[in-house]
């Protein structure tokens, strides 16, 4: 509680000493305010964005019918956002805080029991040519589904693929860069070193680091990729194929930098883990096509003590696939279709294989910054219950 008030009073700082500086008002969903110094050495843009979420589950009963309906509302998400530049447009910076109960859980021992606050804290060098150096804590060069952000989704929420596979958030630094193959073939490199063991992590590095390395193509010029749905309507079409491959060296947890800790009885199991990811994303006049392929795989998956007996821990191996596809009416009505499989190494891990079916629907008022969003699907699991699910999320970003 005391930080959400920290949070509140050093936006209330920033609009009080907005009087001895240049304000200039962006249009909606373009920040709350931006900040520009006397000097222009630096800037500012303040964000805010919330999503309201409802859900409603349904199991399957003995008779092939549902029941056991649950539904729930809830603040999805609830996050401020700062970011510009420091002294030169060549280093920018950002800094994202999460404020809803699902953005701050996940407090343990290994972050010193504190709620998980900070989602993004990290620079942004442009030190030569088209190089980028980051530092900090932010997302990693993962699969295209993560990487897009919460609030520019196509459908409600991420898939199954991306629950079970992501590389998420670390702390670490990278280096980026792009360059053209020929006039309109663009590609971009990109190059993490981080601790490997997730965001907010306080007692690091238990295990060793983690070496991401991604490649995007871009053959028929440059494009928002990472923005779902295509609202700009190309004219033209885009393609971006991408290859991410992921070594987490003496990993401690069963799925990468994700999932829980491997303890054992001297300390911590350490495994190689593996992950890769292959992406695809396509626009075209109000259509757009994504598809991603997770891989994961680990030295050794069963986590043992010092006597090899097993903890019962096990790495969570296996495969991922996400199809995702919709069409952008003129009316700025969108349908969307997605199919999802997991499939989980079952002689190691004794995880079920799961298909997902789901059909979405949405509305932008404003883009992705103020729409309404809801979907349907039906989970068919190879070993436990079927299930149903609806929701219904509203967005909306300043």
């Amino acid at each position: 509680m005391k930080l959400k008030y920290n949070i509140l009073g050093l936006l209330l700082l920033f609009l009080l000493n907005s009087l001895a500086q240049e304000t200039k008002t962006p249009t909606f969903g373009n920040g709350v305010f931006n900040l520009v110094g006397k000097d222009s050495t630096w800037t500012m843009k303040v964000g805010a964005r919330m999503q309201f979420l409802t859900k409603v589950n349904w199991d399957q009963n003995e008779d092939s019918g549902f029941e056991n309906l649950q539904q729930d509302f809830s603040i999805r998400r609830a996050r401020v956002k700062f970011d510009g530049f420091a002294y030169s447009p060549k280093l920018k910076y950002k800094i994202e805080l999460g404020v809803s109960n699902r953005d701050i859980s996940g407090a343990s021992e290994f972050t010193s029991n504190s709620p998980r606050y900070i989602l993004d804290g990290v620079l942004m060098w442009n030190f030569y040519g088209n190089f980028e150096f980051w530092m900090g804590q932010t997302k990693l060069p993962g699969n295209i589904e993560r990487v897009i952000s919460s609030g520019n989704l196509q459908q409600v929420n991420r898939s199954l693929l991306n629950s079970n596979f992501t590389i998420d958030r670390d702390q670490g630094i990278q280096i980026r860069h792009l360059f053209n193959l020929t006039e309109n073939f663009i590609i971009k490199e990109k190059l993490a070193i981080s601790q490997g063991e997730g965001r907010n992590i306080t007692s690091g590095n238990l295990g060793g680091l983690q070496h991401t390395a991604r490649l995007e193509f871009f053959p028929f010029g440059d494009f928002r990729a990472y923005i779902a749905s295509d609202l700009k309507r190309i004219i033209s079409p885009k393609l971006m194929l991408a290859v991410t491959l992921d070594h987490n060296k003496d990993a401690v947890k069963t799925r990468s930098n994700q999932g829980t800790y491997m303890i054992n009885d001297i300390g911590f199991f350490e495994t190689d883990i593996n992950t890769i990811f292959v992406d695809v994303m396509f626009k075209y006049l109000g259509y757009a096509f994504m598809a991603e392929f997770a891989h994961r795989d680990a030295t050794d998956p069963l986590a043992k003590n010092s006597d090899g007996s097993l903890t019962g821990d096990i790495v969570q191996i296996g495969n991922g696939l996400n199809l995702q596809t919709g069409y952008l009416l003129r009316n700025n009505w969108e349908v969307s279709g997605r199919f999802t499989n997991i499939d989980f190494d079952k002689t190691i891990t004794g995880l079920s294989t799961q298909n997902q079916y789901t059909l979405g629907l949405s509305k932008y008022i404003v883009g992705h910054k103020l729409k309404i969003q809801t979907d349907f699907s039906y989970l068919a699991e190879e070993i436990n219950k079927d299930e149903l699910m609806w929701r219904l999320q509203v967005d909306i970003h300043f």
